[in-house]
């Protein structure tokens, strides 16, 4: 294998607790703490464990986002990766129109295996990898919390609803990571050094001249309402009486 593609996301950390803007407008990440999508972290690490076994050439990070996802990025070169694409945009992308991006991407750099996270932990939309393959005519497997690297094949173990699923798919494929797939390394601080000397390529979204016209738009955002406090009751009749005045039954 010659080539790996990681796509990397810019997400708030997820030990931040999330506040709502004021005038309802979106989240508020002035002053938040961001960090690597946990998922698209840990398919690099399985990126990199798949080249540390001399299954591949090189790995590159890529990441669609403004200025500031370099820092992500150079957490990914710090990790192993041997270079790393920004696409420079300030427009929030949808699923599909982050797909298209990663298939231009995919197109100039014709990886053998595109790795990146089952979904983002900001938007839990779970679509971009199923779309870049769709749009890439390539198999998919997500979810994948095992992979095995054969001759030309993939063999990956999915986590279904029903268990564990075991397929093949020819290469080049799109695989989306799981919780399980493993363990993402510590990054020491000489290798945070060395990252930043490895090449960092800056590509402006108008380039690729591509069609991310938004789809849906988002009205009005609002934090979950406060849970209410329980109450005890002193018997079956008393809570059956409850949930019935509460319209639950």
């Amino acid at each position: 294998m010659q080539k790996i593609l990681v796509c990397l996301k810019r997400v708030v950390d997820y030990n931040v607790r999330i506040r709502v803007e004021a005038d309802g407008s979106g989240i508020a990440l002035e002053g938040v703490k961001m960090a690597l999508n946990p998922f698209d972290e840990i398919a690099l690490e399985e990126a990199l464990r798949i080249k540390e076994r001399g299954q591949a050439e090189e790995v590159v990070a890529v990441s669609i986002g403004v200025t500031e996802c370099q820092q992500q990025l150079r957490t990914g070169l710090a990790m192993g990766a041997d270079r790393a694409i920004l696409v420079e945009t300030t427009t929030a992308l949808e699923p599909l129109g982050a797909a298209r991006v990663l298939k231009a991407l995919v197109d100039r750099e014709t990886p053998d295996l595109v790795l990146l996270g089952k979904q983002a932990i900001d938007d839990d939309n779970n679509q971009t990898g199923q779309m870049l393959a769709a749009l890439w005519g390539r198999p998919q497997a997500t979810f994948a919390s095992e992979v095995v690297l054969g001759d030309g094949i993939m063999t990956v173990t999915r986590e279904v609803d029903a268990g564990l699923e075991v397929i093949e798919v020819d290469l080049p494929a799109v695989i989306t990571a799981d919780l399980r797939l493993n363990e993402p390394r510590y990054v020491k601080l000489p290798d945070i050094m060395k990252a930043r000397k490895k090449a960092l390529e800056l590509i402006p979204l108008q380039e690729l001249s591509i069609g991310i016209e938004p789809q849906f738009t988002v009205r009005r955002t609002a934090p979950p309402p406060v849970r209410q406090k329980g109450i005890i009751v002193k018997d079956v009749a008393e809570l059956v009486q409850t949930l019935t005045d509460k319209g639950l039954l």
